[in-house]
């Protein structure tokens, strides 16, 4: 098949996501020519629903905040746990923890958001190829300089570029080609869900909570999310192999077998009708042994991903993409890329995620409880909130990362750095 001529760009970004959408309305909007090619021709479903209060500030520099408060997404105040016998504890409330308006966030649908978010960059001057599979990156004196990809008529086509970015989630297509992917053994867990309507829903300042619900032997754990059109997102994580044992590898007997054993959550599916089959994401926690070359970024999960038990999916796509943005603009800037310039973010980057992945280790240690560490740890609580609000890079949380460190169990710890390594 014949292949087009190449088309010239500052920056390709592979991946219309948040992440992808987020550097390209950033890049684009400073004057350079960036191309963003996504693969699918039509908004689809996705999972990582719930955002972090965070967020908020990242939506005021893409100009999209005044879109998001006057959706039809659920407000999303705070966070609630529950054990494995059912009880609840104490919500999280984000605005008793700091009373402004920023410490709202959202709950979304993944394919009007995502639009939404592509639409913007579109406006802000970046062109948008929908249709487009990335098939692989072009090098050329061991540096990536473009991407072949195939549109949805079968055209092959080669684009050149300054910067490639690599936004394709968890494809992770750049880091598998250069080999950069590091499998984290000690994670090795599996996420069913789907959709439901009419599910029960709480009402006033809770309608909109997160809710991690334990089963009852507590090797498995849903998220419950509420969403627009009387639908809430139900999913359940545990290891792979857990999971799987008895169901024949049924997506929706593996399902319904962890239901039974969540009784937080199934009154709440009591009568509601299940709106999409169960899909299954596995083995999906790993990192990179870089997120940055000579002329090329990942961000979101192309850089790494690890469990989703903190929302943090999402909003460390946008993040990323945001540093990433700059960095990129400072590179390009120069005659010749300058690579210092380009990775500035990274470290930075490193670490905020590096909190984020020691509270999933406290998650996952069987001796862990927030009761437990914060009648230990009293003055951690406010830390603790900023967390779960995204707020690690802005605030400071050494005292809970220290009486993390102290609490969780090596074991624990050992596989939350292995992420991050």
């Amino acid at each position: 098949m014949a292949i087009e001529a190449h088309e010239n760009y500052d920056v390709i970004v592979v991946g219309g996501g948040p992440g992808g959408a987020t550097v390209a309305n950033l890049v684009a909007q400073q004057g350079y020519r960036v191309v963003v090619l996504e693969r699918s021709s039509q908004p689809t479903f996705s999972i990582g629903e719930s955002l972090m209060p965070a967020c908020y500030q990242i939506f005021q520099k893409l100009g999209v905040l005044e879109t998001m408060k006057t959706s039809s997404f659920p407000v999303k105040g705070s966070v609630q746990f529950f054990a494995g016998n059912g009880k609840a504890t104490t919500p999280f409330y984000f605005e008793d923890h700091d009373p402004v308006e920023s410490s709202r966030t959202w709950q979304v649908l993944r394919s009007r958001f995502d639009q939404m978010l592509i639409n913007q960059a579109a406006t802000r001057g970046a062109e948008i190829r929908r249709g487009c599979w990335a098939k692989r990156y072009l090098e050329k004196d061991d540096r990536i300089t473009g991407v072949r990809f195939e549109d949805e008529f079968g055209t092959v086509g080669e684009l050149d570029a300054r910067i490639v970015v690599d936004a394709t989630g968890q494809r992770a297509l750049l880091a598998r080609q250069l080999e950069l992917l590091v499998p984290d053994p000690t994670l090795r867990h599996a996420a069913y869900y789907t959709h439901f309507e009419g599910a029960q829903r709480d009402c006033g300042r809770d309608a909109g909570a997160t809710l991690i619900l334990h089963t009852t032997d507590h090797k498995a754990w849903f998220w419950f999310i509420p969403l627009p059109d009387d639908r809430v997102s139900v999913g359940v994580v545990g290891p792979v192999d857990y999971l799987a044992r008895g169901a024949n590898g049924d997506p929706q007997s593996v399902f319904q077998l962890q239901l039974e054993r969540c009784p937080a959550l199934s009154p709440r599916l009591e009568g509601a009708r299940q709106a999409r089959p169960v899909l299954v994401a596995k083995d999906y926690s790993y990192s990179v042994e870089s997120m940055v070359g000579d002329s090329w970024v990942l961000v979101g999960d192309a850089g790494g991903f690890v469990d989703p038990i903190y929302s943090t999916g999402v909003f460390l796509a946008l993040k990323s993409g945001a540093m990433a943005a700059e960095c990129i603009c400072a590179a390009l800037s120069e005659p010749e890329i300058d690579i210092d310039k380009l990775r500035a973010f990274e470290p930075e980057l490193r670490r905020g995620a590096e909190a984020m992945r020691k509270l999933v280790s406290a998650f996952y240690d069987p001796d862990f409880s927030f009761s437990k560490f914060l009648r230990r740890y009293p003055e951690c609580k406010g830390q603790l909130v900023d967390l779960l609000m995204g707020h690690v890079f802005t605030r400071p949380v050494d005292d809970l990362l220290k009486g993390l460190d102290e609490t969780v169990s090596p074991t624990s710890q050992m596989a939350a750095a292995e992420t991050t390594s």
